[in-house]
C-alpha cells in the first residue's frame, strides 16, 4: 500500500496527536504545525498529499493561510476541520476551494473515510497527469519529458531524429505516410533527399524490431511509403 502525508495544522496539540494516532494504522504519516506561520514554513520546504485545517489559530485563521498557500501555488487539497459550524464558514471555505468541510466534535471514523477518500483521489489525478505525459503504443512507450523510449519496459536508444520519428508514427499509428509527407512533417521541408527517410527507417527497424529484415511495427507500403503498425 502506498504511504502518504499529510499536514496537521491546528492549535489544539490533542487534537493533533489524537488525528496521528488513528491515521497512522492506515499507513499516513502525519506532519503537525500548530500555527500557521510553522505550516506555511513546512508547506513551501516540503510537499504534502493532504492539509487538515482548523480555521481558529494563534497567529492567523484558516481561511487567510489557505490564500497564503494559494498564493505561493501550492495546490495540496484541504479538509477543513474546525469547530465553526455557521453555513456562512462552510460557504466560503468551498468558495475559496476546500475540499471538505468537518465540524467539531468530529467522528474519527468519518474522519479516516474522508482523509483515505481524498487521498485515493489524488492518487487517480497523479496517475492521469504521468501518463497525459507518456505516449503509449504496446509495447512502447515514449516518455513525453525525457524522450525516452521503452519497449516492454527495456529502454531502447534513440537519436533526438529517431525519437521524433518515432513520436509521429506512434502519433498517427496504422497510416500510410509518404517519403514526402514523412520528410515535411518531421524534417520540417520540402522533400529534396530521397535518401535521408530510407536510411533512418532502417537504423530504427534495427532499434526496434526482433527481426529488422521481417519488421513488425515499421512497414513498407511498397511503391507508397511506411507506417507504424501496432
Amino acid at each position: 500500500m502506498k504511504s502518504h502525508e499529510i499536514l496537521i495544522v491546528d492549535d489544539d496539540i490533542k487534537i493533533c496527536n489524537l488525528i496521528k494516532e488513528v491515521l497512522e494504522p492506515e499507513n499516513i504519516s502525519t506532519t503537525v504545525a500548530t500555527t500557521g506561520k510553522e505550516a506555511q514554513s513546512l508547506l513551501i520546504s516540503k510537499t504534502f498529499d493532504l492539509i487538515i485545517l482548523d480555521i481558529m489559530l494563534e497567529d492567523t485563521d484558516g481561511f487567510q493561510l489557505m490564500r497564503n498557500i494559494q498564493v505561493e501555488k501550492i495546490d495540496t487539497p484541504i479538509i477543513f476541520l474546525t469547530g465553526k459550524q455557521q453555513d456562512y464558514d462552510k460557504i466560503l471555505a468551498f468558495g475559496m476551494g476546500a475540499d471538505d468541510y468537518i465540524t467539531k466534535p468530529f467522528s474519527v471514523s468519518v474522519l479516516i473515510a474522508r482523509v483515505k477518500a481524498h487521498l485515493r483521489r489524488g492518487d487517480r489525478v497523479k496517475e492521469l497527469q504521468l501518463s497525459s505525459k507518456k505516449l503509449v503504443k504496446e509495447p512502447f512507450i515514449l516518455n513525453l519529458d525525457t524522450y525516452q523510449l521503452f519497449k516492454n519496459g527495456k529502454e531502447i536508444f534513440l537519436s533526438a531524429k529517431e525519437i521524433k520519428i518515432m513520436k509521429f508514427f506512434m502519433e498517427n499509428p496504422n497510416i500510410i505516410f509518404t517519403k514526402d509527407q514523412l520528410y515535411e512533417k518531421i524534417w520540417n521541408d520540402v522533400f529534396i533527399d530521397n535518401n535521408s527517410v530510407r536510411v533512418y527507417i532502417l537504423n530504427l527497424r534495427k532499434k526496434i524490431e526482433d527481426n529488422p529484415q521481417k519488421p513488425k511495427y515499421l512497414k513498407t507500403a511498397w511503391g507508397i511509403g511506411y507506417k507504424f503498425t501496432v
